[in-house]
């Protein structure tokens, strides 16, 4: 049991950087002020941080790959919902095949491990 829970703290560090990225990202585009630059550079590095922390418990390539997922997932999301950035089905449907993708990666990693 506590391995389980340890595996999922490893897998949320994954997450959070991926959140992160996200940020960056939109701070990258939309960043006009210095302090909205500090608040980007410091998403870049907690992007960072989270993603090395979790690298050392997880296989590398996998959480990279999970890590670059969701931030893909996330981004395209943000920019639909908040920047008016176009919406298609072709669009919703790859973005659901990336979803499966990462979960997917996720299930073997852990029956790996």
């Amino acid at each position: 049991m506590k391995e389980e829970f340890l595996m999922w703290k490893h897998w949320f560090s994954v997450i959070y950087g991926a959140i992160f990225e996200i940020s960056w990202v939109v701070g990258f585009k939309h960043a006009t002020t210095w302090w909205e630059w500090g608040l980007t550079a410091i998403a870049v590095y907690l992007s960072f941080y989270f993603l090395v922390t979790a690298s050392r418990h997880l296989p590398a390539g996998t959480a990279y790959a999970v890590f670059v997922g969701l931030g893909t997932l996330g981004t395209t999301t943000v920019g639909m919902l908040l920047f008016g950035e176009a919406v298609s089905l072709l669009k919703i449907g790859l973005i659901l095949l990336l979803l499966v993708g990462i979960g997917g990666l996720q299930t073997v990693t852990e029956k790996e491990a």
